[in-house]
């Protein structure tokens, strides 16, 4: 744990695409969310995988409303990954998903039940490096994570109690880092009596510096994917708890670059039509969330200009806004304004 580090203080701020500089990655991107549609994107991306690959999804708590079908993951699984593992870490906080044993009933109670779940920290940690940090010299993983070549994210882009957004650099950072030590150096000051006293900036480099130690210990063989879908500004660890989705379904995207894959699915909220992003907006915003994107770009980390291939329409190139321009807003006044009141007396 290093001393004196300062967060910076941006993480509420919004940088729209034309203000950004530097290279472009690719992104791609289809409208389909459906098995056949999850298929066809992770075939794009695919030959960045071999050897024993993990599958990195959060499977959720018991009995969550949004996380990924299930039935799209076994399809992946069946079709394109055969012989790939799904993998998981045990909870910081107590639930259902904080012991191995709790974790595994869990599992079967939301239907991971048709392949082996790798649970990484059921019999210990690991440590792996951090290179240019200034809050951790290494990060704290589940042991079993040695026992893979390659990381697929396969990631459900949704909001985050803490974080303001989930997408692949939260699915690895949190969920990689084993349920006890990895998760309190992100979460806790050595010593504090909360076990959450660490939070905005902070919280945001301490979270993506945890995933660049999990990403440069697979030396480039990582892919990801996000799955906007079911996107409610909880996170899939809140169960039945989740607030009510009310942002549209927007698709899928797939790339080889970790920041480039999330700031295209910030975008996208910020470009839907009629203010449909709003929600997970002020999400972002109030928890400082943003702040993971530009982090990760000054820990080189990808790359927050990107060319989105639409996939649906002839590898066409097109803009966030260009793709999400036929969305219409998911929620309805009655239910916003109810979600929008709850929240503002809880963070008040």
């Amino acid at each position: 744990m290093k001393q004196d580090a300062i967060a910076a203080k941006d993480g509420n701020v919004y940088i729209p695409y034309e203000k950004r500089d530097g290279e472009t990655a690719v992104v791609y991107f289809t409208r389909d969310l459906s098995a056949a549609g999850l298929s066809r994107i992770f075939d794009r991306i695919a030959g960045a995988l071999s050897g024993k690959i993990a599958v990195k999804v959060h499977t959720g708590e018991a009995e969550g409303p949004n996380i990924l079908p299930r039935p799209w993951v076994k399809g992946l699984l069946s079709e394109k990954l055969k012989g790939a593992t799904v993998v998981e870490t045990n909870t910081y906080y107590r639930g259902s998903r904080y012991t191995t044993e709790e974790h595994k009933k869990t599992l079967k109670v939301n239907g991971w039940d048709f392949c082996p779940v790798d649970i990484l920290d059921e019999d210990g940690i690991s440590v792996f490096p951090i290179r240019g940090g200034k809050w951790l010299d290494g990060i704290h993983v589940g042991s079993h994570l040695l026992n893979y070549d390659s990381l697929l994210a396969l990631t459900h882009f949704k909001g985050h109690t803490m974080g303001g957004f989930g997408g692949c650099n939260k699915n690895i950072g949190i969920g990689c880092a084993d349920g006890r030590l990895g998760k309190a150096e992100i979460h806790t000051t050595p010593g504090s009596p909360d076990m959450w006293d660490i939070h905005e900036e902070e919280f945001m480099e301490r979270m993506t510096e945890s995933t660049k130690g999990t990403v440069d210990h697979f030396g480039g063989k990582v892919a990801y994917v996000n799955v906007l879908r079911n996107i409610s500004v909880s996170c899939d660890c809140e169960g039945k708890n989740a607030e009510p989705v009310v942002t549209p379904d927007v698709g899928i995207l797939a790339s080889l670059d970790l920041l480039a894959i999330d700031a295209c699915g910030v975008d996208m909220l910020y470009q839907l039509p009629g203010n449909g992003g709003r929600a997970m907006i002020e999400r972002m915003e109030s928890r400082h969330g943003l702040r993971q994107l530009s982090y990760m770009k000054e820990l080189g980390m990808g790359h927050d200009r990107y060319t989105l291939i639409d996939i649906d329409r002839g590898d066409a190139v097109i803009s966030a806004k260009e793709a999400t321009a036929d969305i219409a807003p998911a929620w309805h006044p009655d239910v916003y304004n109810t979600f929008l009141g709850r929240n503002k007396k809880r963070d008040e």
